[in-house]
């Protein structure tokens, strides 16, 4: 058996295999929090990283948005080869990135966002992603790119393949196209090619998106042993702490494992007393003390 998230060390992460990692959010009872964070982007902390401040406002896993793989920046660390080891030693916590889908003939609602190959997935970016030693990648996108649904579907089977760590695949928005943003038979594709944990979208994010339609969803995944995390992917994580708070409670009931607070904010971050919120709200302020507290260097 493992700890569950709550209690883990910069050691227990370092010591974890994938199935490991995986058991520990599932013990933790949703009261896991993923902040995503623009890599490249200056922070409001001057020199420090983002993950640093969500860290020290209590997020358990960090999860770079527009990192490219095959050129790593992220500020507040030296770029290139080392910057991934050198953000695990200054956070101590499990690192991910997003790696895009992209369907080139996809039905667009807006113009489409050309991004770099790095950010695309792609065999040789998921290669890249193990070489870097990331921790989980997300198969989503961001806002215009052009993922769909099917490309999605595909590209968690060539993960399995090339990728060790967690596998993250779903949507929090459309993407820019014309399309469901996640029904319960993509659910099942998803989940038959191999995901471990779904993303979908947090209650109250995404028009006409209700708890049941999240419910359904959870009771799929875990049905299949597979975990589900909740998205704040809309710019409401720089709306008002109720609104935080309400959102966070409602997909609690609605039974995720981990909840996501999106890179909307003021350097390419969650509002931190946002990423304070949701965590007070799903796991009191107890487990937040200590997730905030907790030194790196404690065995």
């Amino acid at each position: 058996m493992v700890k569950r998230i709550l209690g883990c060390t910069t050691q227990d992460f370092q010591n974890f295999t994938k199935q490991d990692f995986k058991q520990s959010i599932k013990a933790a009872e949703g009261r896991t929090i993923c902040s995503e964070m623009v890599a490249p982007r200056p922070t409001i902390g001057g020199e420090l990283t983002n993950a640093e401040i969500a860290r020290a406002a209590g997020a358990d896993m960090m999860l770079l948005n527009a990192l490219d793989v095959f050129h790593p920046v992220i500020w507040g660390v030296e770029s290139g080869e080392t910057a991934i080891k050198e953000l695990k030693h200054l956070v101590g916590r499990p690192i991910g990135c997003n790696l895009e889908p992209i369907d080139t003939t996809a039905n667009m609602l807006e113009n489409r966002l050309e991004i770099e190959p790095g950010r695309i997935c792609t065999k040789e970016s998921l290669e890249r992603a193990n070489q870097l030693g990331l921790d989980f990648i997300c198969l989503t996108g961001n806002p215009g790119t052009g993922v769909t649904n099917q490309e999605i579907i595909r590209n968690i089977a060539l993960a399995q393949k090339h990728f060790n760590g967690l596998i993250i695949a779903g949507k929090m928005h459309g993407a820019g196209v014309n399309e469901p943003i996640l029904t319960k038979e993509v659910v099942e594709e998803f989940i038959k090619a191999g995901a471990d944990v779904i993303l979908a979208p947090a209650v109250g994010t995404i028009p006409g998106f209700t708890q049941d339609d999240l419910l359904a969803i959870v009771q799929i995944a875990h049905a299949n042993d597979t975990l589900v995390m909740s998205a704040i992917g809309t710019s409401q994580e720089s709306s008002s702490k109720a609104i935080i708070e309400q959102i966070a409670i409602q997909n609690k009931i609605c039974g995720v494992d981990i909840q996501h607070i999106g890179d909307a904010g003021f350097g390419g971050l969650a509002n931190i007393e946002n990423i304070f919120t949701i965590s007070t709200a799903i796991r009191g302020l107890r487990h937040t003390i200590n997730r905030i507290a907790i030194s790196v260097n404690r065995n």
